[in-house]
């Protein structure tokens, strides 16, 4: 079937994020026709059978997810929407929120009609002021309309939805951080199990979903689960935003059919590697993924093939980089960022972001010695899979594969007094730097 655009064919227009346009096309309808025509199980199976995926990272399936929290239980079900988009070189979700709220909404109106939820929380990384904002005004003129309030489109279900500004906390992107934040207590990981869908706000069953797979429940149940299948790959289809970042021409955020080939997205789409250099290396799933060399980008954009290649296509935060491209200096920054990040709460992820930012800093400032390459793998195997969330292993991902796939670079580095990146940028700072 030809591709549609579900979530940016009407940006474009500077009204796009009202209500009223939302209605003129076709908006809240997929809404309406859950609630009259579909029987909660049954839509639950629906979106089973779609086969959506997470978009947030995980991938995990959708309906499966809601299947998990039980029918009958004497507590309140929440639905909580992961807004808080922190992984570098991610930008998707603002997009909808920003040019396409109702959408959101109205995913989040289906999804609770779904699974029983009667009060829904929409966690929004601080940063985002202006999508928060665009939220705001959305939700207003929802409940003014009556999709949202204690006549859900004239009937008896009720729905409340609530915006929630997170701080700036990167760790409050996992599921069980955002949770305790919103709790107000500090956003740390818990221990799971319990899952949030038996225990998770308050205590209560949880649904934590990310704003772009609500975003696609509308489209869903306007085409019908077979249809929704024949976009993309079977086992992970539909429409997917891909933010592409760094060296391309044309960087910013585009909706294709989930499996489009990197390098497409790249050339095709983006209008190839900038100034007419040549590609080096490709993140494809955000700053988490382990990084791709540039003969390795000949693979489909889609969560079975990005895992056969060794990445994941997690956030799908497309990073570029051409081959004037500096990779010592680049994971400078990477680990820079996970160390800062890092709650602290596991001694694995504390202590070991901490130290693979200092020797990688001290590579780069030119104090390298080749016994560090081995050093880094020998703590990325010491944090992976060994703490409550996978900040850690987001963190050792890319300091393995940059170290491994990059290793004579690093050599080169460690042989010559540093990085040629920071010679040029801070030439009377090599031979200074951070030691360990």
């Amino acid at each position: 079937m030809s591709f549609q655009k579900v979530f940016t064919r009407w940006t474009d227009d500077p009204a796009s994020h009202t209500l009223a346009f939302y209605e003129s096309k076709g908006g809240y309808e997929s809404a309406r026709k859950a609630i009259r025509d579909w029987a909660p199980d049954d839509l639950i199976e629906e979106v089973k059978a779609s086969n959506l995926r997470g978009r947030g990272g995980a991938g995990f399936p959708t309906g499966v997810k809601w299947g998990f929290v039980p029918k009958q239980t004497d507590k309140p079900k929440y639905l909580a929407v992961n807004a808080d988009e922190s992984e570098p070189g991610t930008f998707k979700d603002r997009v909808i929120m920003e040019k396409y709220p109702h959408q959101l909404l109205e995913g989040i109106i289906i999804s609770c009609w779904a699974v029983g939820i009667h009060t829904a929380y929409i966690y929004i990384r601080g940063e985002y002021v202006f999508a928060y904002r665009r939220l705001v005004e959305a939700i207003e003129e929802a409940y003014a309309k009556g999709y949202l309030g204690d006549k859900v489109l004239g009937t008896d279900f009720k729905l409340d939805v609530t915006v929630h500004r997170g701080a700036g906390a990167y760790i409050c992107g996992e599921e069980t951080g955002m949770l305790t934040s919103l709790e107000g207590e500090r956003g740390q990981p818990k221990l799971k199990p319990p899952f949030p869908a038996i225990e998770g706000l308050f205590g209560c069953p949880t649904v934590v979903n990310n704003v772009e797979t609500l975003a696609n429940l509308p489209y869903i149940l306007e085409i019908g689960s077979e249809a929704y299948k024949k976009v993309g790959p079977e086992r992970s289809p539909g429409p997917k935003l891909f933010c592409v970042s760094g060296h391309v021409e044309r960087p910013g955020t585009y909706e294709l059919p989930m499996g489009v080939n990197l390098l497409s997205l790249i050339n095709d789409t983006c209008g190839g590697i900038w100034k007419g250099r040549k590609l080096k290396a490709v993140i494809p799933g955000g700053s988490s993924a382990h990084v791709l060399h540039a003969d390795e980008c000949d693979v489909a954009m889609d969560i079975e093939s990005l895992a056969a290649a060794g990445s994941m296509l997690g956030s799908a935060g497309v990073i570029v980089m051409d081959d004037q491209t500096c990779m010592v200096n680049a994971l400078v920054n990477v680990m820079r960022f996970y160390h800062h990040e890092s709650c602290g709460q596991c001694t694995p992820c504390r202590e070991g972001t901490g130290w693979l930012e200092k020797i990688v800093h001290r590579i780069a400032y030119g104090h390298g010695k080749r016994e560090d390459l081995e050093r880094i793998d020998q703590i990325c195997g010491r944090m992976v899979g060994k703490t409550i969330c996978v900040l850690a292993d987001a963190a050792a991902f890319p300091a393995w594969s940059f170290t491994q796939k990059f290793r004579d670079e690093f050599l080169q580095c460690i042989d010559n007094g540093g990085s040629p990146a920071v010679k040029a940028r801070h030439p009377d700072r090599i031979g200074g730097g951070l030691h360990v």
